[in-house]
């Protein structure tokens, strides 16, 4: 097989969960590209319409959804809409996160903690539950999980974040031997990104750090999630599942 056919995705539906900026929106524009239709979720639905409106553009179908992740029940109206537009959903991303620091350990309130294990654990495993059957009784599917260094690697302002995506790590792989043979689960392992969220950070601190702990030196382009994303979602991982793969630019 051709390596452009390795990665292509005509005719597959993808959904991405906080698909509306960041790497979520470099992935669904890469998705589109490869030729899939896209599904953006998040919670701010006109921001998810310009990222619908990009991929419309590029003459693929898109639909964008409000949802918070964090919400058990209101996901079944997420995946019953997506269903219901296209019919299938062959690639799920759960790409969604959040990680409030705090300043000491005594300022995590019982609000912040479920806050951070809704969105970062268990809104992925209910999504995961929703449309891994469904995928399972049909064509199959690949389930993609982002994670972070930190369920690794975790630093005392990120203990709730850490143990959520810890936890991510371990339903990817359990994941993987549910739907043997038909459904591929996999996880990338983010290191830092400069997204939207690094704006609010010491950039001259950080850049100071990098030097130390990361061994290209530097934080992340969102634009380079895309290859390990692609590889995951395409025919590229057809022998891939249960994989936690790094990209974190040797984050140690």
């Amino acid at each position: 097989m051709r390596a452009n056919e390795l990665f292509d995705l005509t005719g597959k539906v993808a959904l991405i969960t906080g698909g509306s900026r960041g790497l979520g929106r470099e992935m669904a524009l890469t998705f589109a590209d490869a030729g899939a239709d896209v599904i953006i979720a998040s919670r701010k639905l006109d921001e998810c319409e310009k990222v619908a409106a990009e991929i419309e553009a590029k003459g693929r179908r898109a639909m964008a959804y409000a949802a918070h992740v964090g919400d058990w029940a209101g996901l079944a109206g997420l995946v019953d809409a997506a269903y219901e537009r296209f019919g299938h959903v062959d690639v799920l991303v759960n790409n969604a996160g959040m990680s409030p620091l705090y300043r000491t350990i005594e300022d995590v309130t019982e609000e912040l903690y479920e806050k951070v294990l809704d969105v970062n654990l268990k809104g992925p495993f209910r999504l995961i539950q929703l449309i891994g059957p469904r995928m399972a009784a049909g064509s199959g599917g690949s389930i993609i999980n982002i994670s972070s260094v930190a369920s690794t690697k975790p630093t005392p302002d990120v203990i709730p974040y850490a143990a959520a995506k810890s936890g991510l790590n371990a339903i990817t792989q359990g994941f993987a031997w549910t739907w043997r043979g038909k459904v591929r689960v996999n996880c990338i392992v983010a290191g830092p990104f400069l997204t939207d969220i690094s704006k609010a950070w010491d950039m001259a601190s950080f850049n100071a750090s990098a030097q130390q702990s990361v061994a290209l030196g530097r934080g992340g382009e969102p634009g380079e999630i895309v290859g390990a994303a692609l590889y995951f979602a395409s025919d590229a991982s057809s022998f891939t599942t249960g994989a936690l793969l790094p990209v974190s630019g040797g984050q140690r």
